[in-house]
C-alpha cells in the first residue's frame, strides 16, 4: 500500500471539505479550491480527518493513490496557509518594482519586462532584487514563478538573471587568455 496514500489528512478548524463523488471542494480562510479526482479513488471523511482509498490494486490505481492524497492535502494547506515562491534577481542594473497590480522588471533588455498579478496570484516586492509570489493553489504558484523566471533565467558565467532563492547556479570558468 502507498505510504503517502494511506496517511490521513487532518482538516484544521475553520476549513470545510465537501466530497461529492469524485469532486472535492475545500473552503478556508484564504479562499476556496475545487478539484476533480480520479473516479477509482474515494475519499472518506470522519471527525476532521480525510482518508483516501483506492478501488483496486492495479498499477494505475496504486499510482493515483498517493497523488490524490497529496493533491487534497495541498488544497487544505493552500486555503489555510497558502503557498509562496521566492525569486532573486541578480545582475548589475537588474531590479524590480511594483506599480499597482503590475511588477516592472529591468533585466538588461532594451525594454522593461512587465508581469501582471492575477486574481489567484499576488506578487510582493520587498526590495529591488526580491520577488515573492503568493497564492492558494500550489500548482498555479509554481507555474507562475517558472514563467517569471523564464523571462531571464540565470546564466552560468556571471550568474545574472532570475533564480529561485534555493537554487544554486553552477558557474563556468569562461575563456582563458593566451599565455
Amino acid at each position: 500500500m502507498s505510504r503517502i496514500g494511506r496517511a490521513p489528512i487532518t482538516v484544521p478548524a475553520g476549513v470545510e471539505v465537501k466530497v461529492d463523488g469524485s469532486h472535492i471542494t475545500v473552503k478556508g480562510p484564504k479562499g476556496q479550491l475545487e478539484r476533480d479526482i480520479a473516479p477509482t479513488m474515494s475519499v472518506e471523511q470522519d471527525a476532521g480527518v480525510l482518508h483516501v482509498k483506492r478501488a483496486s490494486e492495479s498499477k494505475m490505481d496504486k499510482s493515483l493513490h498517493g497523488l490524490t492524497r497529496t493533491l487534497i492535502h495541498n488544497m487544505v494547506v493552500g486555503v489555510t496557509d497558502g503557498f509562496e515562491k521566492k525569486l532573486e534577481i541578480n545582475g548589475v542594473g537588474y531590479r524590480a518594482e511594483k506599480k499597482g497590480s503590475q511588477v516592472v522588471m529591468k533585466l538588461g533588455f532594451s525594454h522593461d519586462v512587465t508581469v501582471d498579478e492575477t486574481d489567484d496570484i499576488k506578487i510582493d516586492v520587498p526590495d529591488a532584487n526580491t520577488l515573492i509570489i503568493k497564492g492558494i493553489d500550489k500548482q498555479k504558484v509554481g507555474q507562475f514563478a517558472a514563467e517569471v523566471r523564464s523571462k531571464r533565467p540565470p546564466e552560468p558565467y556571471k550568474g545574472k538573471g532570475i533564480k529561485y532563492d534555493y537554487e544554486v547556479v553552477r558557474r563556468k570558468a569562461g575563456k582563458s587568455g593566451k599565455k
